[in-house]
């Protein structure tokens, strides 16, 4: 939802949906790239890690049951969700160095998919956009992807996924919902 189609002076939240880590997964993440040496960018807080869903940008505070009532209907397979990052990239555009996959799970694109087809009748999505997962390490990074002496070899493992809220560079998660029984 773009900042155009809220009223003026209405309340709003930047939202997006994610898949939070656990405390050993935003460890072992902080403590590889701290070995990468990094010389370019800012490093997002290791409590911050986390992989992105869908970006819903700013939404009126009066969408939040809205939005959480469609998420609720969203159905899952009933079991974790495994992503394995296991590659580092560069966004150039954008300006990131992240962990993506290799291949996204067919499970996790099924999610995404669930979401945005449970969100279209809301508004706050013009149409579908490419989902492209990735958990972000450091903004701002002007650098080629940086060699490794060990390999990128995460693997995600969630039971809930998550509508957080970015207020003054921290996210706060709003609502949770599970993936498994």
């Amino acid at each position: 939802m773009n900042d155009e189609s809220r009223e003026q002076g209405e309340p709003f939240k930047r939202l997006f949906f994610a898949l939070p880590c656990t405390a050993a997964q935003r460890r072992a993440i902080a403590e590889w790239r701290g070995a990468l040496g990094l010389r370019s960018g800012r490093p997002v807080a290791a409590e911050n890690f986390h992989l992105t869903l869908m970006f819903l940008g700013s939404v009126a505070v009066a969408q939040i049951p809205r939005i959480c009532a469609a998420a609720a209907g969203v159905r899952t397979s009933g079991e974790p969700l495994n992503v394995p990052l296991d590659r580092l990239e560069v966004w150039r555009r954008a300006g990131v160095l992240l962990l993506a996959p290799t291949q996204a799970p067919l499970e996790l694109r099924q999610l995404v998919y669930a979401l945005q087809e449970a969100l279209l009748p809301l508004g706050l999505i013009d149409s579908p956009r490419e989902f492209r997962p990735h958990l972000t390490l450091m903004r701002d990074y002007r650098a080629p992807v940086p060699e490794s002496e060990t390999p990128a070899d995460f693997h995600l493992s969630a039971r809930h996924f998550a509508l957080f809220e970015s207020h003054k560079g921290r996210y706060r998660p709003l609502a949770e919902w599970a993936l498994a029984r």
